[in-house]
């Protein structure tokens, strides 16, 4: 889960973590209010969406010379102005893709005299299973091409959890930034407030870029962006209503009320399977067979006739989709079960796609037989390049 960069700030704000004074506005009177609030005399006006490249964003709505989704702005008309062209309009950065995202928010902070720019970030290594610090003194940039002009620049290290986080992390991240004397020892306290807010938040990744360093000598987050880990939401409630629905891929938000793992992709053949390292096997053997998968479809171990049936119209509530390959292995999951549920699906959505079925495991052959005698055009499959050659050939014929 994923949240705005304001309460990304509130959120490190309440661990100690230095951050300019903003406020969040939904509305261009709102913003007004919120420079009213500030010191100025230099106010920062940000589009807040689930995106990078904000400043170098263009809106769709607007000339093309106009300013991105990051203004500065001296007088409150300023500020009304920016506010006034921001607030529903459509941003399109290199991560929002050709679609862009609306703008529903906006954050209104003060303006920092800069001296310098940092970038520091925290996520899990996966390969060690510990929290990894990443640090470079090229702040304001995309980390990417920093990684790819210039990797020397990247600093990594990760933290034991038998210690948790030590004076000599602290000490290296200052190092890696180039700090001495009363800036390091404001690096090194920083870097610990703000592993204390990836443990105790269950992130699974702070990003602060830039990390800067003010003319008048003191460390700033100017920007974060901060991600959990959904399987730990349960425990903090409270994160949980900072989740901003609008932000979320339609399909991806109905799938996770029914407990599905789906991610919607580029493809037209709509895949539904049991297992995950089953669904990447799916769509690597799509791939191969010339087309291109269109969601990955991951419904578990313990599905039901209520989860199929959503599965289907999740895939089904993709105008791109023209033909469904169902890879079912029934371990724990009974394949007549699956089979009852396909069939109930099928009907409810009125299925008009091709739809290509292979069932393996327990009562594999009792499913097969209700697949066979449900009256519904569905094409069995003997194993998995069977299937995949045949939903092919059937989207082929149709298109």
């Amino acid at each position: 889960m994923n949240i705005h960069e304001y309460q990304a700030k509130e959120l490190l704000a309440k661990f100690g973590v230095p951050v300019p004074a903003g406020f969040a506005a939904m509305s261009v009177e709102e913003a007004v209010e919120a420079s009213k609030k500030l010191p100025g005399p230099l106010y920062v006006v940000k589009a807040q969406i689930h995106a990078g490249g904000r400043g170098k964003g263009k809106f769709k709505e607007l000339p093309a010379e106009a300013k991105g989704g990051v203004r500065l702005a001296k007088t409150e008309d300023e500020v009304r102005h920016a506010a006034t062209e921001m607030l529903g309009n459509t941003l399109v950065t290199i991560q929002t893709g050709a679609a862009g995202k609306q703008v529903n928010r906006l954050y209104v902070t003060d303006g920092v005299d800069i001296a310098k720019e940092f970038y520091l970030a925290l996520l899990v290594d996966r390969a060690t299973g510990r929290v990894a610090f990443v640090v470079s003194t090229e702040g304001g940039m995309d980390i990417e091409t920093v990684a790819h002009d210039t990797p020397e620049k990247i600093h990594t290290f990760d933290v034991d959890p038998a210690t948790g986080f030590m004076p000599h992390h602290g000490r290296a991240v200052a190092k890696a930034l180039g700090l001495e004397g009363d800036l390091a020892k404001q690096a090194q306290s920083l870097a610990g407030k703000v592993y204390n807010a990836f443990l105790g938040t269950d992130a699974s990744q702070i990003e602060i870029n830039p990390l800067a360093v003010t003319e008048d000598n003191k460390l700033m987050v100017l920007d974060a962006k901060v991600g959990f880990d959904s399987n730990s939401m349960f425990r903090h409630k409270d994160l949980m209503e900072l989740r901003d629905e609008t932000e979320e891929d339609p399909m991806e938000l109905e799938a996770s009320k029914y407990d599905l793992a789906y991610i919607k992709l580029d493809g037209d053949i709509g895949c539904m399977v049991n297992g995950a390292g089953l669904a990447m096997a799916t769509m690597d053997i799509i791939k191969l067979n010339g087309m291109f998968p269109a969601n990955f479809l991951d419904v578990g171990g313990g599905a039901n006739k209520e989860k199929v049936t959503a599965a289907f119209k999740i895939i089904l509530s993709d105008p791109a989709v023209k033909g469904i390959l169902v890879n079912i292995f029934g371990g724990i999951m009974r394949c007549d079960i699956i089979a009852e549920g396909i069939v109930a699906a099928a009907k409810e959505v009125n299925l008009a796609v091709p739809l290509v079925v292979r069932l393996e495991g327990t009562n594999v052959q009792q499913g097969k037989d209700i697949l066979a005698n449900s009256g519904l055009a569905i094409v069995p499959a003997n194993d998995l390049g069977d299937a995949a050659q045949k939903i092919v050939a059937e989207v082929k014929k149709v298109a």
